[in-house]
Order: C-alpha cells, then sequence, then structure tokens
C-alpha cells in the first residue's frame, strides 16, 4: 500500500496475528508507515511535507466522519475507514501520529535536537505509544495496567529505531539523542523500558501474546547487538544491526522461556 518499501525488525501483522484482525492491523500499520513517509521520504521541502500531512490529517477527518476521503490514498484510507466502523477505533491515538510526523518535520528543518530525555519522551508518546494502544484497542484490552506496560514497550522500540539509525539520521542533519546523554545510557533505558512492559505479553491472550513476545525478544536482541557495538566502534558510524536465522533461534527459545 505504500510506494516506498521498508526493512522491518519487528513483526508486523504475521501469521501469529489473529486471522480476523490481519487485515484491520494491517491497515493501522501502512497509515502510520504512510505518514511517516510524507515527514521522512524523499526530497520534498519541509513546507511541502507539511502541507501534505495536512492534507492528510484531513483525510482522516473525513474518514472519522463518514465523510469521502480525497482520492491521494485511496489504499490506506479505505481500509482504514472499514477498520474504524468494525472497530470502533479511537481517533486521538491517529491524529497524534500526524502531530508527531509534522514536528519531526519541524525540527528537522531547522536542525533542533531535544534537550533532555523528558522531551524525546514526549515526542515518543505521540510517534510510538499511539500503535500499541490502538492495537490494545483491537485485542479489547483497555485496563491502566496494560496500557501503561503497551507504552513502555512502544516507547523502547521508537528508541532502539533511533539508535539503531543513528547513523543514517546524522547524515540526513538530525539527532534524537538528548544533549548531554550518551548513546550507552540511552541503550541500557531502553532495555528497562522494555522489560517494565514485557509482562503485557502474558496480559494479551492467545497467538496475540506470543506476537508480542517475539516484538519484546526481537527488541531486546537488537538491543545487544547495538550495546556490543558501541563497546567498540563510534557510534556515529554504526551500521543498522539485521536479526538472521540464529537471531530468530535465540528470539523463539527466549520468546518459550518468557
Amino acid at each position: 500500500m505504500s510506494s516506498i518499501d521498508h526493512y522491518e525488525n519487528f513483526p508486523v501483522a504475521s501469521w501469529l496475528c489473529p486471522a480476523h484482525l490481519r487485515s484491520s492491523v494491517q491497515a493501522l500499520y501502512y497509515f502510520a508507515r504512510t505518514a511517516d513517509d510524507l515527514a521522512d521520504e524523499g526530497f520534498e521541502p519541509a513546507h511541502h511535507r507539511l502541507d501534505a500531512l495536512g492534507e492528510y490529517g484531513a483525510d482522516l477527518t473525513n474518514c472519522l466522519s463518514n465523510a469521502t476521503p480525497s482520492d491521494k490514498w485511496p489504499r490506506i484510507f479505505g481500509p482504514l475507514k472499514l477498520a474504524i466502523k468494525q472497530h470502533k477505533l479511537p481517533a486521538q491515538p491517529m491524529f497524534d501520529l500526524i502531530d508527531a510526523f509534522e514536528q519531526d518535520v519541524v525540527y528537522s528543518s531547522v536542525g533542533q535536537g531535544y534537550r533532555n530525555r523528558e522531551e524525546l519522551l514526549d515526542y515518543c508518546r505521540r510517534s510510538a505509544n499511539p500503535v500499541g494502544r490502538l492495537m490494545l484497542h483491537l485485542y479489547g484490552v483497555d485496563d491502566v495496567a496494560s496500557l501503561t506496560q503497551s507504552d513502555a514497550i512502544c516507547t523502547s522500540l521508537q528508541l532502539i529505531n533511533f539508535w539503531q539509525d543513528r547513523a543514517e539520521d546524522l547524515q540526513r542533519g538530525r539527532d534524537y539523542l538528548p544533549q548531554g546523554h550518551k548513546l550507552q545510557e540511552e541503550l541500557v533505558f531502553a532495555r528497562e523500558l522494555m522489560l517494565q512492559g514485557a509482562p503485557l505479553a502474558h496480559r494479551v491472550k492467545g497467538r496475540a501474546g506470543w506476537e508480542l513476545r517475539a516484538v519484546v525478544q526481537g527488541g531486546l536482541r537488537i538491543l545487544d547487538k547495538l550495546q556490543a557495538r558501541v563497546e567498540t566502534e563510534d557510534h556515529t558510524q554504526l551500521e543498522r544491526p539485521t536479526l538472521k536465522k540464529p537471531d530468530f533461534l535465540r528470539i523463539l527459545w527466549r520468546c518459550i522461556r518468557m
């Protein structure tokens, strides 16, 4: 559905996802992925990106209000509209995602970084946590403890993506590392968050719980690789780690042992 192919270290609507939810999970994924691409891919100037995100948000409003979206992204808003209708998806998390991507465009255009971890976590609250909350909504999970654990996992995954893509981001003129912080301590913090959220895998039942185990253990394995490299390499030049067959076997074993 998106015109850009992406390598994903983490499973998206895999065979572990319940079959009756797979199309809705995919609709949400492509909605978020396309918004991210509007903010991040290609060579458009910042004001064009912000205009596109504004139009994207307007189409989301039309989608939610049962009005007809524009014809710019029919393969995004067609499936999303169906998912919203079937599951009564909340609107705010989706608008939060667009808001975060707009912030990304503005920050990148002026070379603005993050003064402290709190500012970065506020960005993650809008750029990552809404995805987990929407997933929990699909699974009918809405208690406070589960939402808090989901936020921890999603923020951790967002931070892991930042740190594994740090070299590429620096080349693009943006830096997510909070001022005065070292990458090693941020890797430790991301691991702490992931472990805080990990018990959610036992609260979500069935195949979805197993997929969540794979997400958690996949994130922890990427952190293993990043921490090993940071100890011996220049973190501004790190290549993005990839998961290979031995890694997936290790992840499977760790999933079983959770």
